[in-house]
């Protein structure tokens, strides 16, 4: 079985205490410069960890360059979340191992999991394993990765995917309706793939505010993740006034 490492009890231990905000850089979308500046403000207003990745699979210099620059200027957890295999910098202290479930072809599923396994392996980075599952409207990360999108209107079958992925082995539960999408993952179905599963639950895309981020977490996501709205904010000043204001209401729910 596989042991749980120093980023996720880390993760775990600030569950038992209150909901987490996570923040992701996508390095196609941010320089290292940027990165790095993103990140140590991250750390300033509270967040929790910085993700790493995006859709189209930045790699190598480019990928280990940012990763390099957030560890550098920020003491959070730097936690991967690779497009693909290729995905992966040895600089990163954990990457989120995931199978994107309702992807329609296997390569997203179990085929890139494969071809990075070794890697992950040799370069001593912690796996967390994760259940991933593309929400309406999945925006670039759904066609990328030919997802099957679940309806917004069908809670149930999230629940479904998200209690098959726990009895896989799976260590978390993400919803993602993708970056930028126009809005969040619906109440109703966080509600409901809560009630389900016994692993924390992460929701991404579409969560651009305070209400936003309380909405997300009263319906029951333990963890949220914004991306877009931090890295597309016109200054650094906006950047921490948005990531101010959601951490806000993100906080607010006691566990």
């Amino acid at each position: 079985m596989l042991k749980i490492g120093k980023v996720e009890s880390y993760i775990h231990e600030k569950l038992e205490k209150e909901k987490l905000h996570f923040v992701l850089l996508d390095p196609d979308d941010v320089s290292p410069d940027l990165a790095s500046k993103l990140a140590q403000m991250s750390e300033e207003v509270g967040v929790d960890a910085i993700m790493v990745g995006g859709s189209t699979g930045a790699e190598g210099e480019v990928l280990d360059g940012v990763v390099r620059r957030i560890k550098e200027s920020s003491n959070l957890p730097v936690i991967l979340f690779p497009g693909s295999h290729g995905g992966i910098s040895k600089y990163a202290d954990a990457i989120f191992f995931m199978s994107l479930l309702n992807s329609t072809n296997p390569f997203f599923i179990t085929g890139a999991q494969a071809l990075g396994a070794f890697t992950v392996k040799r370069y001593g980075i912690e796996p967390i394993p994760m259940a991933y599952l593309i929400i309406e409207p999945g925006e670039t990360v759904g066609w990328v990765s030919d997802a099957k999108p679940i309806p917004r209107y069908k809670p149930k079958i999230a629940a479904a995917y998200a209690l098959a992925g726990q009895y896989m082995g799976m260590r978390l539960v993400y919803l993602e309706a993708g970056s930028g999408a126009p809005e969040h993952v619906p109440s109703e179905m966080i509600g409901v793939v809560k009630t389900v599963v016994e692993v924390p639950l992460i929701v991404g895309g579409g969560i651009r505010s305070y209400k936003d981020a309380k909405e997300v977490v009263k319906s029951g996501a333990d963890i949220i993740v914004t991306g877009t709205a931090i890295e597309k904010a016109g200054s650094l000043e906006e950047a921490r006034k948005r990531l101010e204001s959601i951490i806000r209401g993100v906080k607010e729910i006691k566990k």
